[in-house]
């Protein structure tokens, strides 16, 4: 099969390899052109994913037109808040019969949009049934080293999520099937805001108890709002459920939760997002997700405690205090 990546950060770069892997025809886009350059000379991506060397079928391109037109099957590996402006900007060709993987997690600042109504809006002329998502605890690091992953597949049309499993597909990276994109994509996103409260956990050096709280409340949250839009609840014990969340919640490799740790041990989020090279996803996904969450009244106290952290500099030690101090509550409510 001829597949394009679109977007050269570590993710992007690792399904480009594992696909290539499988003998699929792979081209990797980068947005900028001496990056796609660099990576096309080294066969490596040694800024995102130093020592991973390229496949043979593996080719590194700078137009994103070519790019999309050899393609049957698109993957859009570029952070959440750029997918609406790199979709647009192959608005214009003809795109029949392709299907897109988007592997982003976020909600969209302003219109609290998920990731494949963010395509659906920026390509007029694809179909809901040519849109997919494949979402679950995989960290590029450990994908990249063929450490035994596994995730989902999800499209409203199973035919589309069986055509994606079979797609990537391989004895160190199992694909399950979902047709539940609603609860795939909230649980996907929301995730990477509990990370970043459980980051701050460990920054204020609390223990295994405050964690746990954590992520069984977050997942609670996730919960509540995934139904609210009326996703399958039973998403939420799958890997872009309770799968992703711990994942994100306890992994060195998580950068959603190396930001909360930074904020926990009293740094700003400017100096913290200064240092690093790729994207938190959470960190403008708490925006975006208590926006949501505000506007069809649905109660994330621990998201809002993160965006007050981020955005409203409140001390990590009075944001714990007033979450712990909120009035006492039935569990399932």
């Amino acid at each position: 099969m001829k597949i394009t990546v679109l977007g050269a950060g570590s993710w992007g770069t690792t399904l480009a390899i594992l696909l290539a892997s499988k003998r699929h025809e792979v081209r990797l886009w980068a947005h900028r052109p001496e990056f796609a350059r660099a990576l096309e000379a080294d066969r490596e991506n040694k800024r995102y994913l130093k020592g991973i060397l390229f496949p043979a079928s593996l080719h590194v391109v700078e137009n994103l037109h070519d790019a999309v037109n050899a393609a049957e099957m698109i993957v859009t590996a570029v952070p959440s808040h750029a997918l609406r402006a790199t979709a647009a900007a192959f608005a214009d060709l003809n795109l029949d019969g392709k299907v897109i993987v988007n592997v982003a997690k976020g909600i969209e600042r302003n219109t609290g949009k998920r990731m494949s109504e963010v395509l659906l809006e920026a390509l007029p002329a694809v179909t809901p049934e040519q849109i997919a998502a494949l979402y679950g605890p995989s960290h590029a690091e450990e994908v990249a080293r063929q450490q035994p992953t596994t995730v989902v597949a999800c499209s409203v049309s199973e035919t589309t999520a069986r055509q994606v499993q079979e797609a990537f597909h391989t004895s160190a990276f199992r694909v399950y099937v979902n047709t539940d994109l609603i609860g795939v994509e909230i649980a996907g996103s929301v995730k990477n805001v509990i990370a970043i409260a459980a980051g701050i956990s460990d920054g204020l050096g609390f223990g295994d108890n405050a964690k746990a709280a954590i992520i069984t409340r977050g997942l609670a949250e996730i919960s509540r709002l995934s139904a609210k839009l009326g996703a399958d609840p039973l998403t939420m014990s799958g890997l872009s459920g309770i799968g992703d969340l711990v994942v994100t919640c306890l992994s060195r490799h998580s950068r959603n939760r190396y930001v909360g740790e930074q904020i926990g041990k009293g740094r700003k989020l400017d100096d913290i997002l200064g240092e690093m090279s790729m994207v938190a996803e959470g960190v403008l996904s708490s925006k975006a997700v208590l926006e949501l969450a505000n506007r069809l009244g649905v109660d994330m106290p621990i998201t809002r405690a993160v965006y007050e952290m981020l955005f409203e500099d409140k001390p990590a030690p009075q944001a714990i205090l007033d979450l712990m101090e909120r009035e006492p509550k039935p569990e399932n409510y």
